[in-house]
């Protein structure tokens, strides 16, 4: 039912987004809506975003006591690869529902973003990568380990155009070159340089 769902969104079809939003609406279990979430999030259609913005509030407000439930709707929001991910992104870590302090929070936000969403993160002006290092120059000062991991798509500058290449390895040095670097950070940096 999801996967037909989602062929009607990709094919445009008229009646994919009322489907899709009733289906978000009326769904008895979180595969269902969270699958009609993602369809209404990544609908590139002008008419779409009233609906998005609708089934993002009504989630927020119906599971916004519950923390790792919510970690599923920052990740719903990261991942979505329409322009402007990253501003997204920023304003997201503003939302009093996120916080830096907490791993799965910068998990489901910085690291979906970083991770799942490369239309977004590796936009080719190469801001993506200035914010992934900036996120993680901060949170090697708070929690080394997620901080090493949150470096990942960076390491893997050499799978990419050449310009992107230059990028990605300059914001590494950006990182090695930060006073006080932890061991966990400093060794996936160096590593990978």
């Amino acid at each position: 039912k999801n996967l037909s769902l989602r062929y009607l969104l990709n094919g445009a079809s008229d009646d994919s987004l009322s489907l899709m939003h009733t289906q978000f609406m009326e769904a008895d279990n979180m595969t269902d809506r969270l699958s009609a979430l993602n369809g209404l999030v990544n609908d590139p259609r002008e008419e779409a975003r009233p609906l998005s913005e609708q089934a993002l509030d009504k989630f927020y407000n119906d599971w916004q006591h519950e923390p790792l439930v919510l970690n599923q709707w920052f990740q719903t929001q990261a991942a979505c690869v329409l322009p402007g991910g990253l501003e997204r992104v920023k304003v997201l870590m503003e939302h009093p529902a996120f916080d830096f302090h907490n791993p799965n929070k910068v998990r489901s936000l910085i690291g979906v973003f970083c991770n799942s969403n490369l239309i977004n993160f590796h936009d080719e002006a190469g801001e993506g990568y200035r914010f992934l290092a900036d996120n993680v120059i901060a949170l090697d000062k708070l929690n080394p380990q997620i901080a090493s991991r949150q470096l990942t798509p960076l390491t893997k500058w050499r799978r990419y155009d050449l310009t992107r290449q230059a990028l990605m390895r300059e914001e590494l040095a950006r990182v090695l070159a930060e006073p006080g670097l932890s061991r966990d950070t400093y060794e996936i940096a160096s590593k990978s340089l």
